[in-house]
This record gives structure tokens, C-alpha cells and sequence, in this order.
């Protein structure tokens, strides 16, 4: 029986990736994002209006290595203009990007600016009193991919709260989102809350940084309900159909297109045994475990400084699929976690105690378990999709 499923999902799996390549809408609807960075005008590209705005102000950076103007950094890019810098604040894998997925990331100096980095994803996230007392002004400048598990924005809310209590200014720098386009996924129950999981936002929420950033301050998430002062100096030339390519990987396991595509319906996998690829050189596309034996595809996770740490199933052959090539439909995919249900043997150790950091609701777990079709299971995330997209108009910058 396990024999026939296994066959089943490989048929399953090709017949999927040949059905999406059949017609030219079909081909559209999922092609790789296209090189935009040369007419889309980010937030960082805009000195002429930053600038003035930092003019005799104390400022800090929440940034990574991101923070690109184009082959400089904006930390040297400021200093060079004479922007008062008193700190860096760092957010999860470091300023240099150089610490693996949860790793505590340390106070430091930064070699090659002399600033001091102060971690918020190590003894703290939310930055101290202490820690704001010399500044003005925190400039928050870092590319997010638009999926409710990436921790920036986590390190976002955590930023606007602390400047809210000790009346600090925040700057948001706009990037575009490259998973823009569309919106879906079960939105997040608070009782689920956590660091990968702030706000009762869907899975892919649509929202870039800047628009995130509003929807925090308007619908009153900060705690206490307190209103962060803030501004967005939004994107040029860009809007939420086009289609982007970043041009600076956003996390060491998200290293391009196709993985940033991916990510939002593949990291469910996170609160299971299955492995996706990390502590490989392909994260995020490729998934598998060593009791799947019946799969094509073979890799052996092993620890790699700056990307994986620990990886699961470290130093064990796993059996799975490759997902480097295969078309990515805009919307949250589930065949894969289905599929990968059915053909885990021990059925009941697939699910692991935190799968609902990931879900963000409980029902997800139990539809999978009972059965239920991927039509089915979207079907019951309608009514609260629809809530939310009437929510989140009222704070887009964009058209």
C-alpha cells in the first residue's frame, strides 16, 4: 500500500508540474519573477528625501545586509553623508547576515563602520529604554518577503512598541514584496501568537514593510494600543502585480527566487520531521526524510556555518522530492503537506507539538488528518481571507 501511494504521489507530482506548463496563461500565471530592481525606486534609494529628514537627529538602524543603495550598504551610505549614527540594531542571522536560522546573534562592533550592533536576537528583541536613550530616531531599513513566519516583521512590531514607550520616531524604508500578488493561507488565532506569528494576518499577507508598519499602528497591535510615530518613505515605479526578483538574498535559507516562492507553502514542514532542505545547498527546495525511501530524490543534511546549525535530520540520507524546477502557483499550495501525510509511516509523530506556530490555527492539523481535500480545507479559510483583505485596504500604498 505504502508502494502505491509513493508511486502515486511521483505521478501526482509530474503530472502537476507538466499540467502547469500546458498553455500560455497557464505559463504566466506562474513564471519566475522578472529583474525589476533597475526601474523600482526602494525607500533606501531615496537620499534627497531621507537625508534631510535625519538633519541634526541622533539615529539608529534596524538593518541587515539588506540594506543595500545600490552596491553599498545604507549604514556607509549615511555616514558618508554625515548622518549622525550612533548605533546599528540587528535583527535574526545579524547585521553581516552570517548567523544561522534561530541562532542567538551577540552584541558587537562592526569592523568595518565602527558602530556599535546592538542584537535583537540575542538577550532581547524588543529594544531597552537603555538602548534608545541616545537616539532620535530609528531608521528600520530590511527586505521582507511578504510571509506572516518571517521574523522581521516580528522584529518590526517589537521596534515600534519600544519607540512608542519612550516617544522615538520610526522611518521605514519601503521594499518591494515578492510575494505580492496574491493572499491566502489561514489567518493567525493570537492564542498561537509567537515570534514567527505576531498578528492575525494570513500566511502571505500582501503587505510590504512600510504597509505592514501601518496596519500595526492603525489597528492598535502595538501593546497597550499605543500609536508608534512613524513614517514610510514608500517605493517608486512599483505596485503589488509586478513581479520582483531580489536583488540580495533576504535569509542565508532563502537564497533565490524559487525558494521565496516556495517558502510560504513549504515551511509547514517546520513542525514536522520532514526535512526542507536545510543544511543544504538548496533550502527550501527540495524535501524529504530518510523513512521515505520510495521517493526519487536523495540528500544528506549536514551542519553549514552561516546557514544550518543542527539541521534535521542532519547527516541522514533523505529521500524526497526536488523542487528546484517545478512551477509555483500564487497561492498557498498544500498538495505537498498532504501528500507527505499520507506517506509518512508514523502517522502519528508527523504532526509535532508546535505545528500551530506555523498554521497559526489548529483546525489545519486535524483537516489532514481526517482527510480532508485541499479544495475542502481552503474553502474554510474564506470567510476570514475576506475580513482581512477588507482590513488591509484601508492602510496600502500601493496600487
Amino acid at each position: 500500500m505504502k508502494k502505491v501511494i509513493a508511486l502515486l504521489l511521483i505521478v501526482a507530482h509530474s503530472t502537476y508540474c507538466s499540467s502547469h506548463k500546458q498553455t500560455p496563461a497557464q505559463a504566466a500565471s506562474l513564471a519566475t519573477p522578472v529583474a525589476t530592481q533597475t526601474t523600482v525606486v526602494t525607500g533606501a534609494q531615496q537620499l534627497d528625501v531621507l537625508v534631510p529628514k535625519l538633519a541634526g537627529k541622533r539615529v539608529a538602524l534596524v538593518v541587515n545586509y539588506t540594506a543595500m543603495v545600490g552596491k553599498t550598504h545604507l549604514a556607509d551610505t549615511l555616514k558618508t553623508l554625515g548622518v549622525n549614527i550612533k548605533k546599528i540594531m540587528s535583527p535574526e542571522h545579524g547585521f553581516r547576515g552570517n548567523a544561522a536560522a534561530g541562532e542567538h546573534v551577540k552584541d558587537g562592533v562592526d569592523p568595518k563602520t565602527g558602530l556599535a550592533v546592538v542584537s535583537l536576537y540575542g538577550n532581547n528583541r524588543k529594544p531597552t529604554p537603555e538602548q534608545l536613550a541616545d537616539v532620535d530616531v530609528v531608521v528600520f531599513d530590511i527586505q521582507d518577503v511578504g510571509i506572516r513566519f518571517f521574523t522581521y516583521v516580528g522584529t518590526l512590531h517589537y521596534l515600534m512598541e519600544a519607540c512608542a514607550e519612550n516617544n522615538k520616531k520610526v522611518i521605514v524604508l519601503d521594499r518591494p514584496n515578492p510575494n505580492a500578488s496574491y493572499i491566502d493561507g489561514p489567518v493567525l488565532l493570537m492564542e498561537y501568537k509567537s515570534f514567527i506569528g505576531m498578528h492575525p494576518v494570513p500566511i502571505v499577507h500582501g503587505l510590504t514593510t512600510g504597509e505592514y508598519a501601518r496596519v500595526i499602528n492603525g489597528e492598535g497591535w502595538l501593546e497597550g494600543g499605543k500609536k508608534c510615530e512613524l513614517e514610510v518613505v514608500p517605493l517608486k515605479h512599483w505596485t503589488h502585480a509586478d513581479a520582483y526578483s531580489l536583488p540580495v538574498k533576504p535569509s542565508p535559507n532563502l537564497p533565490n527566487d524559487q525558494a521565496v516562492r516556495l517558502y510560504p507553502s513549504i515551511c509547514f514542514f517546520e513542525g514536522t520531521p520532514i526535512s526542507l532542505g536545510r543544511g543544504t545547498q538548496t533550502p527550501f527546495q527540495v524535501i524529504g526524510h530518510p523513512d521515505l525511501k520510495t521517493l526519487p530524490y536523495q540528500f544528506t543534511p549536514v551542519d553549514i556555518a552561516g546557514m544550518a546549525t543542527d539541521p534535521p535530520q542532519e547527516n541522514k540520507l533523505c529521500y524526497g522530492l526536488d523542487l528546484r524546477n517545478v512551477p509555483v502557483p500564487k497561492r498557498v499550495d498544500l498538495h505537498y503537506l498532504i501528500d507527505m501525510y499520507k506517506l509518512y509511516p508514523d502517522k502519528a509523530n508527523f504532526f509535532v507539538k508546535h505545528f500551530e506556530r506555523w498554521s497559526g490555527t489548529p483546525a489545519l492539523r486535524q483537516q489532514i488528518i481526517d482527510g480532508l481535500s485541499e479544495d475542502q480545507i481552503r474553502a474554510t479559510w474564506q470567510s476570514d481571507l475576506d475580513k482581512y483583505k477588507l482590513m488591509r485596504q484601508k492602510y496600502v500604498l500601493y496600487p
